[in-house]
């Protein structure tokens, strides 16, 4: 007899990708108890040591200074410059499951494949999954369900509306899209990794290889070997779910025939190369995406998405690889169409919501977009920021007794929530309590005043922060003696700069806490008219620092003590609550 097991939570989040991973811990921070169900043994999805797929976002890999997504994602990604320097994609593993695991109210559940639902009406009760390693159905009812497994598993098991394929350009008015629509989609990609040794590296090709004798049967340059090529891409013109085991096929005697081809076709220097990893699960851009109470078009995007419901934001361009994928150089058509995008453009609630089940809410790339808007939307930093808001709406949802739907009336308290929680919104400022705004702010140096103007980074030319260096001080005095529960300080985190994640070899990606950004710091507060110490910052690594207070004091000061190399730093925010 067939085991299954029955769980019961507030919020069951299907697919552990980076989406799936933002959405369950901002959920769960904000007190909602939550099961989080991936099919997979290794959470991060396509950035996962089983893809190697980097992070790509708003910043475009580092060319639009100042953009980088922040909130859970930056969390993470500094936690990978502390404990990771020497870029292994098994310990961005380990970063992201240390992550889940050691977050209070969230259970995580592994390996575990969702292939069943129970409804009730226009309701979902409960989503089943097979959970391989204990031949085990794992039964989960919840009050609201989050799919972000990136094939919007939830659509065929619940009948909840979605697309498949591109839309004709008069369905949306978009002029990037084909005149009539049709059932191609983006492709998906297998890559590889290569290593140099001392001596020569012969290479023998499976007999199943394809074979390309000319640099002109490859549809893109090929000259770094390090981790194969994006362009190594098929499915398109197939199912993009269906047909994935006969996709993974067909890339493998791609990757190979295009490593015979490097190996054995031709002078390229790659004599004393050979490969290291060859990737199996294969890298997904496009499958199903839902149908919400908002549907993101091209026209949003251009239009820089200036939504009164931002909750997300994104900023890659229309990134539309054309179906064909790696059978484009036999067209003579480039793999891809970068179309311009602004960078950031804002991403409303209601894309994030169900149009037809009542308890349904998405994120990534099977969020509500048409196919040229999933273009952009569809890169990892983008659909984590999706995630965080999702999973911080459902906590509301959960806390206040209501459908996701109904967070729309709520919409300014989700903003505050992510912006507290350092995501940022474009066009949002952070809202700071009287407490801080009315206090008197000085600084030992410099003019700290824009440290409480809501806006916690640099947009364009204005810093909005205060400059100090080591040794200097920063002082908030109260009218009169207040109860402080804590006080935060938002770091300098070098968004101007390229995050290292987990390549191979050198692109100027930072890949160690940035020298900025501050690590020591002695907090003092004044009560009963004298200065007692009141906590300290000691190794800090993340930009969002919170320090407990919990006293009626008179007055805080902050000393900037040490950073992780610089003598000069910013804050760009600094308030108490």
């Amino acid at each position: 007899m067939t085991r299954r097991t029955e769980h019961e939570t507030d919020i069951c989040v299907i697919g552990g990708g980076m989406a799936g991973l933002a959405t369950a811990l901002a959920a769960a921070r904000h007190g909602a108890k939550v099961i989080l169900m991936h099919d997979r043994p290794l959470l991060g999805g396509n950035s996962s040591s089983e893809c190697r797929v980097h992070i790509g976002g708003a910043d475009r890999s580092g060319q639009i200074p100042n953009v980088r997504e922040t909130g859970i994602l930056e969390e993470l990604r500094l936690g990978n410059l502390r404990y990771n320097s020497q870029r292994s994609f098994s310990i961005w593993d380990t970063i992201l499951y240390d992550a889940a695991r050691r977050q209070e109210n969230l259970t995580l559940m592994l390996n575990c494949s969702a292939c069943d639902a129970e409804m009730s009406g226009q309701r979902i009760v409960s989503a089943t999954g097979w959970q391989t390693t204990t031949q085990t159905y794992q039964a989960v009812r919840a009050k609201v369900f989050i799919d972000t497994s990136g094939d919007a598993i939830l659509a065929p098991l619940t009948g909840a509306a979605f697309s498949m394929g591109r839309e004709g350009q008069d369905e949306y008015g978009e002029s990037l899209g084909p005149e009539k629509a049709d059932s191609c989609t983006m492709g998906m990609t297998l890559a590889f990794a290569a290593r140099e040794y001392d001596t020569p590296q012969p290479f023998e090709p499976p007999v199943w290889a394809n074979r390309y004798d000319r640099c002109e049967d490859l549809p893109g340059e090929h000259t770094w070997w390090s981790l194969g090529y994006w362009w190594i891409e098929l499915g398109g013109l197939n199912h993009g779910i269906y047909d994935t085991e006969k996709i993974r096929d067909e890339l493998l005697a791609v990757v190979y025939g295009v490593w015979d081809h490097i190996k054995n076709r031709g002078d390229h220097g790659a004599d004393n190369w050979a490969l290291e990893w060859v990737q199996f699960l294969p890298a997904k851009r496009e499958s199903r995406r839902y149908t919400g109470r908002h549907v993101l078009t091209q026209n949003d995007i251009e239009s820089e998405g200036r939504f009164p419901d931002t909750v997300a934001y994104g900023g890659w361009t229309m990134d539309d690889h054309i179906p064909a994928g790696f059978g484009c150089a036999k067209l003579g058509m480039k793999p891809t169409v970068f179309n311009p995008a602004p960078s950031p453009y804002g991403i409303p609630y209601g894309v994030l919501v169900a149009s037809d089940i009542e308890n349904l809410m998405f994120a990534g790339r099977c969020a509500s977009c048409t196919h040229m808007a999933m273009s952009s939307t569809r890169v990892m930093a983008t659909a984590t920021v999706m995630g965080q808001a999702a999973g911080t709406a459902a906590a509301i949802a959960i806390r206040q007794g209501i459908a996701p739907a109904d967070v729309t009336g709520h919409i300014d308290e989700l903003q505050q929530t992510l912006l507290a929680d350092d995501a940022y919104l474009p066009g949002v400022p952070q809202r700071f309590g009287e407490l801080t705004l009315q206090a008197e702010l000085t600084a030992s140096a410099g003019e700290p005043e824009a440290l409480r103007d809501g806006i916690n980074r640099p947009v364009g030319d204005e810093e909005h922060a205060w400059r100090c260096r080591v040794g200097d001080t920063l002082q908030m005095r109260f009218a009169a003696p207040s109860d402080v529960e804590r006080l935060t300080l938002i770091a300098d985190s070098a968004l101007d700069r390229l995050v290292g994640m987990c390549h191979y070899g050198d692109y100027g990606e930072l890949t160690a806490p940035p020298e900025s950004l501050l690590a020591d710091a002695r907090v003092e507060v004044l009560a009963a008219g004298k200065w007692a110490p009141a906590g300290e910052v000691r190794g800090n690594f993340q930009r969002l620092i919170r320090i407990p207070i919990d006293r009626k004091i008179e007055a805080v000061r902050v000393t900037i003590e040490k950073t992780w190399g610089a003598e000069e730093t910013r804050l760009f925010a600094a308030y108490v609550e």
